[in-house]
């Protein structure tokens, strides 16, 4: 695969203001008249715009976007406008925000979103990832999950590794409170476990991966199932007034999953020239800790991990109470769109 200089579109406010005040158009066949000044008359697109993420953290994004998936169904009626999401805290900003239409983010960092009222709904699920994990320096002495009482862990609040961190800690018998979590995004937290501003790290793939090769760092405690899932949303305004839009993205995702289940080389390798880092690196984060064969449609197996991660997530204070956790997770999985697109 010929591997396309990236282009990078910088999402103002101003364009998110002006895709929240888009008027839908008449989608070709449905048979009534466009709004006069309607910039989407003559189109048979609903939006004259996308914004939408990319993460390295979503290989799939990174195919979508490298091979122009959605730009070639959309045409030159739909300008598509892609922005770099740094972590599942910043895909959930640009969420609420508007910026971004469709946001890539964990299970947890969803579900933490939608119970404190940011109106998203899940429409793909994109991995099973083993991203994150307990890392430390080489040389730590550090040695197991329970030395990290007394002790300072750097985690990006909001996102799968600090739920990861809490999780880990409850299963081994710390009590969070003991711990004092250092709230940095993913990048900044390795830096801070490299010139031992901290004991240890909760990491984040490809970040991760990278630290072990680059600097020797060790993952000190792993657990698969402690890990939610990787998440697609949408706004609801988006999924309610522009679902034909919507369906061309699930539709890209799903070529774009059976495409790198049969290249993942040439996954790897996007993800090296994306992330800058070596692509035997990025090959660990591809062939072994990423599973795109997943289902996915959002169902009882997310829901099983997300049922256990909401109780953590009003002991430590980020949901007032169970009961919007339990509101979020009966309302977040919008399913419409991947079931069309796997028929």
């Amino acid at each position: 695969m010929r591997i396309r200089t990236a282009r990078l579109a910088t999402v103002t406010s101003a364009l998110a203001a002006a895709t929240l005040m888009a008027t839908v158009g008449c989608v070709a066949g449905e048979g009534s008249a466009a709004e006069a000044g309607d910039s989407t008359a003559g189109s048979e697109w609903s939006t004259d715009t996308l914004n939408i993420d990319f993460a390295t953290y979503n290989p799939l994004s990174l195919v979508v976007r490298d091979q122009g998936l959605i730009e070639k169904e959309l045409g030159d009626a739909v300008e598509v406008n892609w922005l770099q999401s740094a972590g599942s805290n910043k895909a959930n900003e640009a969420l609420r925000a508007g910026a971004v239409d469709v946001g890539s983010t964990a299970g947890s960092a969803a579900l933490l979103a939608r119970a404190n009222g940011s109106p998203i709904k899940t429409i793909d699920v994109y991995s099973q990832p083993e991203w994150s994990a307990i890392v430390v320096g080489p040389d730590s002495d550090v040695t197991s999950v329970a030395d990290l009482a007394g002790r300072s862990v750097a985690a990006t609040k909001g996102t799968d590794p600090y739920f990861f961190l809490l999780q880990a800690l409850e299963a081994n018998g710390v009590d969070p409170a003991d711990v004092e979590v250092q709230n940095l995004q993913h990048a900044d937290g390795r830096t801070a476990l490299d010139n031992g501003s901290v004991d240890a790290w909760s990491g984040l793939d490809p970040i991760m991966a990278a630290a072990e090769a680059e600097s020797g760092d060790e993952l000190l405690y792993r657990n698969v199932d402690l890990n939610t899932y990787g998440f697609l949303n949408a706004t609801e305004e988006f999924v309610t007034e522009h679902p034909d839009v919507a369906q061309v993205v699930v539709d890209a995702y799903e070529e774009a999953r059976a495409w790198a289940q049969e290249n993942p080389e040439e996954v790897s390798a996007l993800l090296a020239e994306v992330a800058g880092i070596d692509p035997e690196v990025a090959s660990t984060v591809i062939e072994e800790r990423s599973n795109l064969g997943v289902d996915p449609v959002p169902g009882d197996a997310q829901r099983a991990v997300l049922e256990k991660v909401g109780p953590i997530l009003v002991a430590n204070g980020d949901v007032p109470n169970q009961q919007q956790v339990d509101d979020a997770l009966d309302s977040l999985f919008d399913t419409q769109f991947v079931e069309k697109a796997t028929e």
